[in-house]
């Protein structure tokens, strides 16, 4: 989410290294939905061929000019961090080829509901404890550090890392950065706030989650919007039931944040999970409606 006074054009920004990559192409030329193949597909430029160009996200920079914080940074990435031969990968890793957005309907059995569990018990347990070394000074690449190998010591995959070419094993995503940071060598200041979204690989099977946390003394204007951003994440969860239309589910989230003049980013989608990283059902967090 953004403040419902930052409604100018915006850009979608990638974050690689020391370069930024942009678009000012909007969300429906990005991707290309056919209902009858089940399917999303990326319409790029060239500039933005890739999956990984299109996962890093800050905002404009004429957005938020009466804030006083240094605007975000990229700092040096260190290199990827090894994971044992034994354990299992998921199919996109060490491939050429870029994973899609969506797979399909994906429905579960016993044992994949079962594993399901674990996997999503074992990306909850992790993100809890990643929210515990959330301090000023704390590097977010320490951050990934610590949950790489938390996550390898309990036998799974870190998903993130070699999706897309993601050189990470974590998510961690600070102040106007939306969504799918990387972890680098920028140290936590007080008054942050950061997303960690956590996705793990365990028998087949991903597990994802994330929350945001605060880092020391937060401002009012950060909290409130991390406070409203819950609130529409646990209304939207509210109305999900056998029978409900999932457009519902974005004109929830819609709705409850214009409430708060607050808008909604529309370059993400939500997405199901499971086998497959990022599977169907897609999930808009915008009003389709012809009214809001």
């Amino acid at each position: 989410m953004v403040g419902a006074s930052s409604l100018q054009q915006r850009l979608i920004y990638s974050l690689v290294g020391d370069c930024f990559i942009q678009s000012k192409h909007p969300l429906s030329k990005l991707f290309h939905y056919d209902p009858g193949r089940k399917h999303v597909s990326m319409q790029l430029s060239r500039g933005l061929s890739g999956l990984t160009d299109l996962l890093f996200s800050r905002r404009n920079e004429d957005e938020g000019t009466n804030n006083k914080r240094k605007r975000l940074r990229p700092g040096k990435i260190s290199p990827c961090r090894p994971v044992p031969n034994h354990i299992q990968r998921p199919p996109y890793v060490n491939s050429r080829q870029p994973p899609g957005i969506a797979s399909g309907p994906e429905v579960h059995d016993e044992r994949g509901i079962e594993c399901m569990r674990a996997s999503g018990k074992l990306a909850a347990q992790v993100l809890e404890y990643a929210g515990t070394l959330v301090k000023p000074g704390v590097k977010t690449d320490d951050i990934d550090e610590a949950v790489h190998q938390m996550i390898i010591d309990n036998g799974a995959y870190p998903s993130p890392l070699g999706y897309g070419g993601f050189p990470k094993s974590v998510c961690t995503s600070v102040n106007e950065c939306i969504c799918h940071g990387i972890p680098d060598s920028r140290a936590l200041e007080d008054g942050d706030i950061i997303n960690i979204d956590v996705t793990v690989y365990l028998n087949g099977y991903h597990g994802d989650t994330s929350s945001t946390f605060f880092c020391g003394d937060v401002d009012d204007q950060a909290r409130n919007l991390v406070q409203v951003t819950k609130e529409c994440l646990d209304k939207a969860i509210s109305i999900c039931a056998p029978g409900v239309e999932y457009k519902k589910i974005g004109h929830t989230i819609h709705a409850y944040a214009d409430k708060h003049r607050y808008g909604v980013v529309r370059q993400f989608v939500g997405h199901g999970v499971g086998r497959v990283f990022h599977a169907d059902p897609v999930i808009l967090h915008y009003s389709t409606y012809p009214k809001l």
